[in-house]
């Protein structure tokens, strides 16, 4: 399996294809739907293998907030997961032409690495928010991450490690692309 790294001062950005339910890592990040409570892709691979205290978790916050709102994010345990935590972020469902679309996903990603910088977390891994059953096309999905988490790392300095984990060769191909042309910017 290829690994991409990039290093942007002291952080790291990497991207690799894989199963982001394997991450040791302070934190993995959840494409999550707006009612906290399991589904299905990502989301349903993460309760399903951190098991019932995650589900625990997201009822507690939801009892408070009613439902997490796009582009916001909140965290919980890892449960049985390698990672510590999980960071659930609801990424935006894509309909063409509608507004703002891509700056609540810019958000997603945003407001997860600002709990990450929060809880003092070094390491956190990605999915590819909302490119699966919420239809976001891939091709503009990835250069809005890989730009969002790369201003964030300059400007802020942490968290040390940010993986992308990729489920497929097709969406690594894209943020590899993203990545190069990115760094080709700079």
């Amino acid at each position: 399996m290829a690994i991409v790294e990039k290093h942007f001062g002291s952080c790291v950005l990497r991207l690799k294809q894989g199963d982001i339910t394997k991450e040791s890592v302070d934190a993995i990040v959840n494409a999550a739907n707006s009612s906290l409570m399991g589904g299905g892709g990502v989301d349903g691979a993460i309760h399903s293998a951190g098991g019932p205290t995650i589900l625990a978790e997201c009822e507690k916050i939801v009892a408070k907030i009613d439902h997490l709102p796009t582009g916001q994010a909140v965290i919980t345990t890892g449960g049985k997961l390698p990672a510590r935590h999980v960071i659930h972020t609801v990424g935006p469902v894509w309909r063409e032409g509608k507004p703002d679309v891509n700056k609540m996903l810019a958000s997603a990603y945003h407001e997860s690495l600002l709990i990450a910088k929060k809880e003092k977390l070094s390491s956190i891994a990605f999915p590819s928010i909302s490119t699966g059953a919420y239809g976001f096309p891939l091709c503009e999905a990835a250069p809005i991450a890989i730009i969002t988490v790369i201003d964030f790392l300059v400007k802020e300095g942490v968290p040390r490690e940010v993986t992308f984990v990729l489920f497929d060769t097709k969406t690594m191909g894209a943020y590899e692309q993203a990545l190069k042309d990115r760094t080709q910017e700079q």
